[in-house]
């Protein structure tokens, strides 16, 4: 699977960026976010969607508590995880896991979905860097391709 490393110094630069891959976004698909705490993954997140419903002031909300939001566009119906609570995959069936599959699942904290996790998905770790955020892409090659 390809690999794109990619700098962002503002969240707005993070925003863009989701931006882009959010116009390549289609049911179906899988974007896990791995970082640390701070690094990025909502801000990330908050692009994606706000791009995909055409919103640029959509409420967009942290899932931390609830442990997922889900958001209604016209793309597709898209399913924003946050696992950071969950010891383990076997709480998703709860939060609906498979019927979210049929849409576009954005997941923060995915090293929780275990065995649940797709061989397929779009893999983005996020850093801290001294001059922003690194931003690591992996996964099939259409995401890498323009579009």
């Amino acid at each position: 699977m390809p690999d794109s490393i990619f700098s962002a110094a503002t969240e707005d630069e993070t925003a863009a960026l989701a931006a882009s891959l959010a116009a390549k976004a289609r049911p179906g698909d899988v974007i896990l976010l791995a970082g640390p705490l701070g690094a990025g993954k909502t801000v990330f997140a908050r692009g994606f969607i706000r791009a995909l419903a055409g919103d640029p002031t959509l409420e967009i909300p942290s899932p931390s508590f609830t442990l997922v939001q889900i958001y209604e566009t016209t793309a597709a119906k898209i399913w924003h995880f946050d696992l950071w609570r969950l010891a383990d995959h076997f709480a998703l069936e709860e939060l609906a896991w498979d019927e979210a599959r049929s849409g576009i699942c954005l997941v923060e904290w995915p090293d929780r979905l275990g065995p649940l996790a797709p061989e397929d998905a779009l893999r983005i770790t996020l850093t801290l860097q001294p001059q922003g955020r690194g931003i690591k892409l992996s996964g099939p090659a259409r995401w890498f391709h323009a579009s």
